[in-house]
């Protein structure tokens, strides 16, 4: 029986190259094969909120179609806390293998790079995209007794009383305060911002006339205004709302070019191999595009997502700059 080459034999260095050669030859030639048998056991999605609210509505359908799409489970998995960085941050250090994925939104990957002084993530480089799912326009909306009937009226009275009026929202940093910031902005005038912590004490408050606006995401109001509780004098997006389509957009309003959408998106960790990203990417295009998944979401409010014309990571940076402006001239910062 031949014994094990020692070390020192002149032969064992090309031998171990050899076999490290091989190995990685045999590496190659698996990953295809690999990807094929993709998935071969269940796959988490990180909702980085509480159950119920907007984003875990928008995931639990889509989660549902990738399980039959796959073949195998997709796990919604609720992590809140921190405006979703801590759900973020566990799909940021997981194992790039397809396993575990991320529900991301406007907050983590275009918010919170700006509010947050010490963010554990970076919403680029630790992240694989694996394609837009949904947006929402922010509503601006007013008690029923409120003076203002439109936009116009709105900001005239804002420029009358300057810091005179008040809005609410679900919180400092939200899209729906961001948005009431960058509404003022363009507008030219002051508001004065009042933070809840979430839609249903603002929302609350505004129902019982204690403020007379708030900017919110539409699927949180839309109730209320289709019961002719609230009246909605805009809507955030460039386009109108199919739920909302007698109430005018921001720049049809009067100030040309307006948008601030919330929008969801599914991310991988970065490093995720080539042959999976598309899988997950191809498939999941394919139920945004599906009108099983489209029907569901504007039934709630929310929008599949419209293909953009820039790539995601033109969208994104585009995304990220716009709303740290707007995080920026809010003066808002958390620890």
């Amino acid at each position: 029986m031949m014994s094990e080459q020692h070390p020192d034999h002149p032969d064992f260095d090309r031998r171990r190259v050899l076999a490290a050669a091989a190995g990685t030859a045999v590496a190659v030639l698996a990953g295809p094969s690999f990807a094929q048998s993709f998935p071969t056991h269940p796959i988490r999605m990180v909702v980085p909120f509480p159950a119920g609210g907007p984003t875990d509505i928008v995931a639990r359908p889509i989660a549902a179609m990738l399980s039959e799409a796959l073949g195998q489970q997709v796990i919604v998995d609720n992590r809140g806390g921190a405006g979703g960085s801590i759900g973020a941050d566990i799909v940021a250090k997981a194992p790039p293998d397809g396993y575990t994925i991320l529900m991301g939104t406007v907050g983590t990957h275009a918010i919170n790079p700006s509010l947050y002084r010490k963010l554990p993530y970076d919403p680029v480089e630790d992240f694989t995209a694996l394609g837009l799912v949904a947006s929402a326009p922010v509503a601006i909306v007013v008690h029923p007794s409120a003076p203002y009937k439109s936009v116009a009226e709105l900001i005239a009275a804002a420029k009358r009383e300057p810091g005179s009026i008040n809005f609410g929202s679900a919180g400092n940093g939200t899209p729906g305060h961001l948005t009431g910031e960058m509404f003022a902005k363009a507008a030219g005038v002051e508001f004065k911002h009042v933070p809840y912590k979430g839609s249903a004490p603002a929302l609350n408050d505004l129902l019982g006339a204690q403020i007379p606006l708030m900017f919110d995401p539409v699927q949180s109001v839309l109730q209320h205004v289709r019961a002719g509780k609230l009246r909605a004098l805009a809507v955030s997006s460039r386009q109108r709302s199919p739920v909302l389509e007698q109430t005018a957009s921001v720049s049809e309003a009067g100030l040309k070019d307006f948008e601030a959408t919330a929008w969801w998106a599914l991310f991988a960790p970065a490093g995720l191999p080539a042959e999976i990203r598309t899988k997950l990417s191809n498939e999941i295009k394919r139920i945004v595009a599906s009108d099983a998944y489209g029907k569901h979401l504007i039934e709630l409010g929310v929008e599949p997502a419209v293909a953009a014309k820039q790539s995601f990571a033109e969208f994104q940076k585009a995304e990220l700059e716009k709303w740290g402006r707007a995080v920026r001239e809010s003066g808002v910062s958390l620890g």
